[in-house]
């Protein structure tokens, strides 16, 4: 079927067009002028050569360039590739020689890193697009990129036309997510289970042009794109957006703007009390707050019921964004519940043989239905081992109660989350492998009481060598980001391993997994 989320866009521009859309810092953006943007974008792509199926990427803070990017791309069949910012340069290289991308718009923090790794990626000079940030210090437009603004300018407002339609069951974004293999994988989510995942938030939150949505998550997250800014925009509501996260500046939102859905993750939640700011604005506004994302303490979820604020939870994955969500009404009866399955979507348990378990049975969390990703890019024997006849497997221990509402147990897969980022220790194990002086490194999650959950690395040093902390940081600087590193070390003599030589992680885990850090 001829139709692709580019229509939002244009819709809305029908609907409402006059609505403020999006507040980027103070500033209203109307439905119209998203959809006039976004076609001149569109146009602008088109006359760069730019065909359909080609992949177009950004690594962009939250900003209008970032949508226009988004719905640009949506429209003339483009695949949007957004890039997690914190990444450096080895890391967005993998990931842009990957998905090969054709196109790169980058903000000015990160020119330097960009110019870095400009000659091992596959984009041509003309197709660097550079967007200026609202920072102080905000750098000038380098020799060989295009100032995006300048760029832009000029081109039609109207609707673009495209050679070869968009359908439905098209590919619309590539969201990289890394495995346990410790390669990111590229989740391919097409604007037909877009499309759904809109519909299925939509009844969660009971959103409509009266709302406004109050979310300051990056946006190259499944979680800011997905789950707050477009089904936010289907709906016709308000977005208040923002270039970061401050606690403070979050908390005096919600009164400013009359806030009425928020979205924000545990450690979100942590700066936002921490600030003190909560107890000194006016939340009245506020009717539904979706949270979670990692560990989230009891003691957290009463300390902002004592507010007023009852966080709903829910659970998803970049491969299947906001599976379920727990009822409003039954976060206290139900507490520590994920929820149920959402409209569009059925889960149930399984054993290791793939048998449907009954309540109380623990088992591993399967999915299917319509918002279930397409696979993963250039993956087929990853998408096989993770999409099974059409089920999803998560990877995740849970198991549902006699009245249908899940819980989370444990991840069969060793990602934890730290401060609302996926970390996969595969990724960070294999760097360190290439340290001389290591021999053997394993890393698990354990409590953080900052950040949710942090890494806890055990390292195993050549003998007749000495190595310290700071000679691991220093080692991990540059090539991953730093929200990966494992903040606690213990230097052993040797890990737990099995039969076939696996390093015993379950072991690891029982002994330290209940160690609860603070980060240095």
């Amino acid at each position: 079927m001829e139709w692709n989320i580019g229509y939002i866009a244009a819709k809305r521009a029908v609907f409402t067009p006059d609505k403020s859309a999006i507040i980027f810092e103070d500033r209203p953006i109307t439905f119209r002028q998203i959809n006039e943007r976004s076609n001149q974008a569109a146009h602008y792509l088109q006359g760069l050569g730019l065909k359909k199926g080609d992949r177009i990427a950004v690594d962009l803070l939250n900003c209008p360039e970032f949508v226009y990017l988004y719905f640009a791309a949506a429209k003339i069949g483009l695949i949007f590739v957004p890039l997690n910012f914190r990444l450096v340069g080895p890391e967005l290289e993998y990931q842009l020689n990957n998905c090969q991308a054709r196109l790169l718009a980058f903000h000015d923090a990160f020119t330097v890193t960009i110019d870095s790794i400009r000659g091992n990626v596959p984009i041509d000079e003309d197709k660097y697009l550079f967007v200026k940030s609202l920072g102080p210090h905000a750098s000038k437009c380098p020799d060989w990129a295009v100032s995006y603004e300048q760029a832009v300018a000029g081109w039609p407002k109207d609707e673009p036309e495209v050679d070869r339609p968009v359908e439905l069951n098209d590919p619309l974004a590539i969201i990289y997510t890394s495995g346990v293999t410790g390669q990111p994988k590229g989740a391919v989510v097409s604007h037909h289970q877009t499309f759904f995942k809109n519909f299925q938030i939509m009844l969660y939150n009971g959103l409509g042009t009266d709302d406004v949505y109050l979310a300051q998550l990056p946006l190259f997250h499944s979680g800011g794109l997905f789950i707050s800014l477009n089904p936010a925009l289907c709906a016709g509501a308000t977005t208040v957006m923002r270039q970061g996260f401050d606690p403070e500046r979050f908390a005096l939102d919600i009164e400013t703007y009359r806030a009425t859905v928020i979205f924000a993750l545990t450690t979100m939640w942590k700066f936002i009390l921490e600030s003190g700011k909560l107890d000194q604005v006016d939340i009245s506004s506020v009717r539904q707050v979706i949270g979670g994302g990692e560990r989230t303490p009891p003691l957290l979820l009463e300390e902002l019921a004592k507010r007023g604020i009852h966080m709903q939870q829910g659970f998803g994955q970049t491969e299947n964004s906001a599976m379920m969500m727990l009822p409003k009404e039954d976060i206290q009866r139900k507490e520590g519940s994920v929820g149920m399955p959402g409209f569009f979507t059925e889960i149930w348990i399984v054993d290791q043989e793939g048998r449907r378990q009954p309540p109380g049975k623990i088992g591993e969390v399967v999915a299917k239905g319509p918002t279930v990703m397409s696979g993963y890019w250039n993956m087929p024997d990853e998408t096989a081992q993770t999409i099974v006849n059409g089920v999803l497997h998560t990877g995740d221990l849970g198991y549902q109660d006699d009245e249908g509402y899940f819980y989370i147990v444990d991840r069969a897969k060793d990602m934890y989350r730290s401060g609302g980022e996926n970390v996969y220790p595969a990724e960070i194990e294999k760097v360190l492998a290439g340290h001389p002086k290591i021999v053997n490194v394993a890393i698990i999650g354990v409590p953080d009481e900052k950040w949710g959950e942090t890494g806890m690395a055990f390292v195993v040093v050549e003998k007749g060598n000495d190595m310290t902390e700071q000679e691991i940081y220093d080692f991990l600087e540059g090539k991953i980001a730093r929200y990966k590193f494992p903040r606690h070390i213990k230097f052993v003599d040797h890990l737990p391993i099995t039969a076939s030589g696996k390093i015993k992680k379950v072991e690891l885990k029982e002994k330290y997994g209940t160690t609860l850090g603070n980060a240095p």
